[in-house]
């Protein structure tokens, strides 16, 4: 009973969090899709732009994220450009045309985060990020066992 219990906390978690956030931009008017704008979130959070490591980042593959890519560029998102040093490898940096998008989407996070944690007094919140963190590292681990990482 505890580990269906779990099971469902985790898939309710993750299906409500997705369509909440993105009713959340489409109330604001954002006609990109949740993938989109975390592709958009992703190119601006990278230590290293190049389409490889954002593909990486995504957890897609370099076709997928060239497919994304080219829809995000043609609507005025995302400019691709070639390395200085190395013209083989292309880089990625979000438009001005992110920068509200982005920040609707930050907003819904820390609210969502503030929402989920008002309730708690800090040793609760401690233990639950300790907790969230566990699960991450299994799944990390998961990810990397079986994408050969």
């Amino acid at each position: 009973n505890l580990r269906h219990t779990t099971n469902e906390l985790l898939v309710g978690l993750f299906y409500y969090i997705l369509y909440i956030e993105e009713r959340n931009l489409k109330k604001r008017g954002i006609e990109l899709s949740m993938n989109d704008v975390h592709i958009l979130e992703n190119i601006k959070k990278a230590s290293d732009n190049s389409m490889s490591h954002i593909a990486a980042r995504l957890m897609v593959t370099q076709g997928t994220l060239t497919t994304n890519v080219t829809k995000l560029i043609n609507k005025g998102y995302v400019e691709r450009y070639k390395d200085d040093r190395d013209k083989r490898i292309n880089r990625l940096r979000i438009t001005e045309k992110s920068v509200p998008i982005l920040k609707i989407h930050e907003d819904f996070h820390a609210e969502m985060v503030d929402k989920a944690l008002d309730k708690l007094d800090l040793e609760e919140n401690e233990l639950l990020n300790e907790t969230l963190e566990n699960i991450l590292k299994y799944f990390r681990e998961e990810y990397r066992e079986q994408a050969g990482i």
